[in-house]
């Protein structure tokens, strides 16, 4: 059965996924990119961007698992972009440029309608206000019986995770304290959701935590 898995997701040893100060400018928010530093060097990231060639190790084959049998993705509205409220236009087409790295449908939440966008390279994006249940049935159903991978931000990931749908969760933890930022664990109780720690793979710069849904 399809599966929804949160893939390569960093998190700080404080528990935070992203800094303060989200903007156009700064998407992870201040210091937020100390958390993806064991991304950026791997050769997934550099042949994604086509930059050449990056670390091929435990980081890099961590990042490349997250593509594996990926039918759909589902992201938050904010991991799309940093537009608030109803759409002012269509004009805002994603952090990515012209061909996002996504290369199947992919199913953004958000509370104001908008088009289908289809970009080059596979990817369609559509914008789903009816939930996080919607967006999975619909993710599911465009995934053919492959996975769904849940993009995030964090506020994304504790809705499904509070409501039991993750099946597993890969989280990079990076040797970073941020200090204040976006909470990854704020209001949730993993143990009695069901979930617990199945593996751990320590990495060049971040160590990879795989918790399952039991």
């Amino acid at each position: 059965m399809s599966k929804l898995r949160v893939q390569s997701f960093a998190l700080s040893l404080d528990g935070f996924a992203a800094g303060t100060d989200q903007s156009l400018e700064q998407p992870l928010g201040l210091r937020g990119p100390e958390l993806m530093a064991w991304f950026f060097s791997t050769h997934a990231w550099r042949q994604m961007h086509g930059l050449g060639d990056g670390e091929t190790g435990v980081d890099h084959r961590m990042a490349q698992r997250g593509f594996d049998n990926i039918g759909a993705w589902i992201l938050g509205r904010n991991m799309f972009g940093p537009v608030r409220g109803p759409w002012p236009d269509d004009s805002w087409k994603g952090w990515w440029g012209e061909e996002p790295p996504y290369h199947v449908p992919t199913f953004v939440l958000t509370h104001h309608a908008r088009a289908p966008l289809t970009m080059k390279g596979g990817t369609t994006f559509h914008f789903v206000t009816g939930g996080i249940h919607e967006a999975l049935a619909r993710a599911r159903e465009a995934a053919g019986g492959r996975d769904v991978r849940l993009g995030g931000g964090a506020a994304t990931v504790r809705q499904y995770l509070q409501a039991g749908l993750i099946d597993e969760l890969h989280l990079a933890l990076s040797p970073v304290l941020l200090g204040r930022g976006e909470p990854l664990w704020q209001g949730l109780d993993l143990h009695a959701l069901g979930y617990a720690c199945t593996e751990v793979i320590p990495g060049e710069r971040a160590t990879h935590l795989i918790l399952r849904r039991r």
